[in-house]
């Protein structure tokens, strides 16, 4: 498979804001749904946005390019609008458990699927289209870390000590995009200070199926010295069934899922988008339907191509 083809282009709804109100959440949960236009039985990602410098990309107004491809490939994106989110800061700078709100990032999605049945119905034209036992999360940078503990990761609480268990077992698959790898030792740069939580990162208690995505060009030199090899974490130190998918040539932004010619994607490549965005969608569309032959058949254009976007290895 090559980062040189991008698929015609699908027609896809988006729907945004649908506002859901949280008990205890300082400000109501705001979600953008980005759906196929037609079909029935659909698959739901659930997609956990970075913590990035720009204004609208950590929201739920970011990650257009992966999101719309996800749904031209037959599945309904669901965005939520983090705490963490910019578009927030000024309201919340001093709120707890702010900037990172670590922890309210994954009860985000838990509360999505308990009021799934009120989103689907929220959303015109969507009402008996999805399939709500078949569910993925996804997540871009410390939006890979929130999906990591949706999928069974866990950490110790730096302010309480005790553990926290985030996993949601109505999960049935992810998808971490460039996600921090192991803390501890491996934590060097100036950002360890600032982000204790990453310090106890357990990958061994993740036991749902995963793809790991990981760029062989992200360096994350803030966070510390191991190179790309610490996106791989989350599949090295993870129990099976795991897979990891190794970008050549990707830095952190993987070519720009982030956002549209966003300054900040230092490897704008929308080819390489959309081959990340086939290969997630043939991934996830096996592992949420057994026996689906999309993930052997990518995996085998992918070898059989002359100019490959990467490697896949699987235990």
């Amino acid at each position: 498979m090559s980062a040189s083809t991008i698929d015609p282009p699908a027609p896809v709804l988006s729907y945004s804001p649908v506002v859901l109100s949280v008990p205890g959440r300082p400000v109501d949960l705001q979600v953008r749904v980005t759906a196929p236009a037609t079909g029935t039985g659909l698959l739901v990602i659930l997609l956990s946005h970075g913590h990035g410098p720009s204004n609208n990309l950590s929201s739920l107004n970011g990650y257009g390019p992966i999101a719309n491809l996800w749904a031209a490939l037959g599945f309904v994106v669901v965005q939520p609008t983090h705490l963490n989110s910019r578009t927030l800061g000024h309201v919340l700078a001093d709120a707890p458990g702010a900037p990172f709100f670590w922890r309210s990032r994954a009860e985000d999605m838990t509360y999505i699927l308990d009021r799934l049945d009120a989103l689907e119905q929220a959303v015109p034209l969507l009402g008996g289209r999805i399939d709500h036992d078949r569910v993925a999360v996804a997540g871009h940078s410390l939006g890979g870390f929130t999906a990591s503990q949706l999928l069974g990761a866990r950490i110790t609480d730096p302010d309480t000590g005790q553990e926290a268990n985030l996993v949601e077992p109505r999960i049935n698959a992810g998808v971490l995009l460039a996600a921090p790898g192991r803390g501890g030792e491996a934590l060097t740069g100036f950002m360890a200070e600032k982000t204790p939580f990453f310090r106890t990162t357990d990958f061994s208690t993740m036991t749902t199926p995963a793809l790991v995505v990981a760029g062989d060009k992200d360096d994350s030199r803030h966070f510390t010295d191991m190179g790309p090899a610490w996106h791989a974490d989350p599949y090295t130190l993870a129990p099976g069934p795991k897979t990891l998918l190794t970008l050549f040539g990707a830095e952190h932004g993987l070519g720009g899922i982030a956002g549209y010619d966003a300054a900040e994607t230092t490897d704008e490549d929308p080819g390489l988008v959309a081959a990340v965005a086939r290969l997630t969608a043939a991934y996830l569309h096996s592992r949420l339907h057994p026996g689906d032959t999309a993930w052997q058949t990518a995996c085998e254009a992918l070898t059989a191509g002359t100019d490959p976007v990467g490697r896949v290895e699987t235990k």
